[in-house]
């Protein structure tokens, strides 16, 4: 039986990525900071077979990474999948971050992970997998994304290394980009009819994505399925981040001539002469 660690796994992607692990009978250590969602996902994956251990761990904390794969060597004795998923959203544009916020994403999205896979490295056996989740915003210039887009570009950057560091030992290493995915991080940025139409306009596919999608990508990418597949990044995003489609609705609207203002290049346009 394969063993699974995934981060920020109690909601979201992370819990859909927890099911479809086990799903396919790969154990799983569940690592998130809240005890109570860890317990919520407990009951939620009682159903399959595979079993589930969880660790109740801030992945920013020193002894996190030890105390996550010591979870899963104690408790399965093997590691062959590491999916750095633990993230934050609402970003903001640079001339609104401090260096707090800087500092929070930075830690949590690109320190975190480096760390983790640091750790996993000296236990995974043979034909090992890491998944890094980064985001469309690391793919695209993306409006507001600030500390946000430089983590996650440093995730797209970090990825590449370790396939081409350790791809002769068996190990493999990819990521997912998403786009905007109707998770509890993002329900209530898609509240505004403005940030919701900037992603459903400009996307082919109809609809949203779900948390389910991304997990099956993340599951692909760990799976023997994929074994030739090293060193990617895979954009979820039903084509927003690569094509230059808009909505009939976009296409027809009329053009709404608005002030200078700070909303979108952080400066005032410049008025014509």
């Amino acid at each position: 039986m394969r063993v699974a660690i995934i981060t920020g796994a109690s909601s979201g992607i992370g819990l859909a990525t927890a099911k479809a692990f086990l799903a396919e009978g790969v154990a799983v250590v569940a690592v998130g900071r809240d005890p109570d969602k860890l317990a919520n996902m407990e009951k939620a994956c009682a159903d399959f077979d595979a079993p589930l251990a969880t660790a109740a761990l801030d992945v920013t904390h020193a002894d996190a990474p030890r105390q996550a794969v010591k979870c899963a060597m104690d408790t399965f004795g093997r590691l062959d999948h590491l999916v750095n998923n633990a993230g934050i959203g609402s970003p903001k544009p640079i001339h609104e971050t401090d260096d707090e916020t800087l500092d929070h994403f930075l830690d949590l999205m690109l320190r975190a992970p480096f760390r983790m896979c640091r750790e996993a490295l000296s236990a995974f056996g043979a034909e090992a997998t890491i998944v890094n989740v980064s985001s469309t915003y690391s793919l695209v210039g993306g409006l507001r994304g600030g500390a946000y887009s430089a983590a996650k570009g440093g995730i797209n950057a970090l990825t590449l290394h370790l396939a081409c560091q350790y791809g002769s030992s068996g190990i493999r290493a990819n990521a997912v980009a998403p786009g905007v995915i109707p998770t509890p991080m993002t329900f209530h940025r898609l509240e505004d009819e403005g940030f919701r139409r900037m992603n459903t306009d400009m996307t082919p596919s109809a609809g949203m994505a779900t948390p389910e999608d991304v997990a099956n990508a993340i599951l692909f990418l760990s799976s023997p399925q994929s074994r030739w597949i090293n060193g990617q990044v895979l954009a979820v995003d039903g084509g927003w981040s690569t094509t230059k489609f808009l909505s009939e609705e976009a296409l027809t609207a009329e053009r709404r001539m608005t002030t200078p203002d700070w909303t979108h290049s952080g400066r005032p346009r410049a008025e014509p002469e």
